[in-house]
Parts: C-alpha cells; sequence; structure tokens
C-alpha cells in the first residue's frame, strides 16, 4: 500500500508556459497517455459516489505505457477537505480478462477520464501537467515518500512548493479528476 499525499489545482498559466517553467527547475521525466476507467457497485453505498459525487472508496482500470493495472483507493477527509488516500495497486497480465471479471462481479463503468501527463520531477516531489480531455489543465504535485507521519506538514510544504513555481493556479481542488468528472457530466 502507498500513502498518496498530492495537491491538485486548476492550472491557469496557459500549458506552454507551464512546460518552460517546469522544464527550468525540474527533471522532464517524459509524456505519457492514460486512460482510467473507473467503475462502481450498484449495491455498495462506500464503492458508488456520494450525492455530491465524492468518491470515498473507488476501483480504476488504468491503462499507460502498454500496461494495465488494477488499483483500489481509499479516500480520507477532514470537515470537507482531503487529505490523503490509501492506494492499493497491482499491475495485470490481461486487462480484458479483468474487465471481464469486473463486469462479473456486478461493477457498472461509472467515468472515464483520458489524460496526457506530462512528468517532471525533483527529489521531493513528483510535478505533472495534467491535460485531461473534456475537463481542463491541471498541476498535480505528490509527495514521493511512500508514507508519512505528517500529512499536514507535507500536504503545507507541497502548497509552499507551488507558489514557487511561478505559475497562476487556481485554489486547491480537494477532489480528484474522477470526482471533477462526475461533477460535470454525471448527475448524483
Amino acid at each position: 500500500m502507498k500513502q498518496e499525499v498530492e495537491v491538485l489545482v486548476s492550472l491557469k498559466s496557459s500549458k506552454n508556459q507551464a512546460l518552460k517553467v517546469l522544464s527550468k527547475s525540474l527533471v522532464f521525466i517524459g509524456k505519457k497517455r492514460t486512460l482510467d476507467t473507473y467503475f462502481y457497485d450498484p449495491k455498495r453505498p462506500d464503492l458508488k459516489p456520494q450525492k455530491k459525487g465524492r468518491l470515498m472508496n473507488c476501483l480504476r482500470l488504468r491503462t499507460k505505457d502498454n500496461k494495465s493495472y488494477l488499483t483500489y483507493k481509499k479516500d480520507y477527509f477532514e470537515k470537507d477537505i482531503w487529505i490523503h488516500s490509501d492506494e492499493h495497486e497491482t499491475i495485470l497480465e490481461n486487462s480484458k480478462i479483468m474487465l471481464e471479471i469486473i463486469r462479473y462481479l456486478g461493477l457498472k463503468e461509472l467515468i472515464k477520464i483520458d489524460n496526457t501527463k506530462y512528468v517532471f520531477e525533483n527529489k521531493k516531489y513528483e510535478v505533472v501537467l495534467e491535460d485531461v480531455k473534456k475537463l481542463g489543465i491541471f498541476l498535480e504535485i505528490e509527495s514521493k515518500k511512500n508514507t508519512t507521519k505528517d500529512i499536514k506538514k507535507d500536504k503545507e510544504d507541497i502548497r509552499t512548493f507551488i507558489k514557487s513555481l511561478d505559475l497562476v493556479v487556481d485554489k486547491e481542488l480537494n477532489c480528484g479528476k474522477p470526482e471533477l468528472m462526475i461533477k460535470k457530466w454525471r448527475k448524483y
């Protein structure tokens, strides 16, 4: 299990300007296209969106770099603010068979996310400029630590790092792209 501590913001600066800024201070790892399919269980309240589209738990089938992954995420909130996720992920030999298994279990497709990611890093963070089809441009900064004892401090450090980038961003979103997509395209 990985403890995911990150901050997601909408990017107000242009994509090209952001790529230039990130290239100056970080190491460019590469450009990746990621296709995510999220599923819900009509019989389990904890594995479907809440009324406002929030996902407390989710099952995701991801394809990137010609590989497939199955991920179960459990989100933790303090009041209405997302704190972190516990992420359990494994690589799959055959995503088509996994998709059949998911359907046999009675899970339904919730949402698909088509995302082009420009991945950068330094010693502390993975910094990803995300161009999400039908949603927008985002900046996601994730701590490279697998676990942390002080999530609040780590998130504050990430916020300070974002300010140092000299980019125009919107306020912290406190949700992920699946929730944003649900709120935009679905009624719950």
